[in-house]
């Protein structure tokens, strides 16, 4: 549950994000006027809108996430798909949303982190291949259904 009248931010790990999805939050920033940040490895384009801003980090494993999580107040909200930084996002009492829809909780996070390391083992020995399913019109509505419901919450309790 978000805080009363806590200063939403919104944040995106915009280097694997889909541009269906960045096209839903610029919508939902521009309705909301919720500042809404991509942190990326590289330069992104965005519309000029006072509610979004790109942020582009240096390159490396894990810059972007270190970056959002220094950034990240509890009660934000952040747009991943990188499991162990959804992880941390909860650790620091804020919300993690996924291209797909799915919003994570405390209650699910570690049984997801175990498939992810699961399957990351697998890989690694050659059992199993990358089988991440094509992103399809079916995920946005997902997302864009999730995000909808969690930005009129939000936009309840602070009015």
């Amino acid at each position: 549950m978000l805080k009363k009248n806590h200063l939403l931010h919104i944040w995106v790990d915009a280097d694997a994000c889909p541009v269906a999805i960045k096209e839903v939050l610029f919508r939902a920033a521009e309705r909301t006027q919720i500042m809404t940040t991509l942190v990326a490895n590289s330069a992104l384009r965005i519309p000029k809108s006072p509610y979004i801003q790109m942020l582009q980090v240096g390159a490396g494993f894990d810059v972007a996430d270190h970056k959002i999580i220094s950034l990240l107040k509890a009660e934000d909200l952040v747009i991943t798909s990188d499991i162990p930084l959804a992880d941390e996002v909860l650790e620091h009492h804020a919300h993690a949303l996924s291209p797909r829809g799915e919003l994570f909780s405390s209650d699910t996070i570690k049984s997801r982190l175990n498939m992810r390391d699961f399957l990351e083992t697998l890989r690694a020995s050659g059992i199993h291949s990358d089988t991440t399913a094509a992103f399809k019109a079916t995920d946005k509505q997902a997302f864009s259904n999730q995000l909808d419901r969690f930005l009129t919450r939000y936009l309840k309790n602070n009015s």
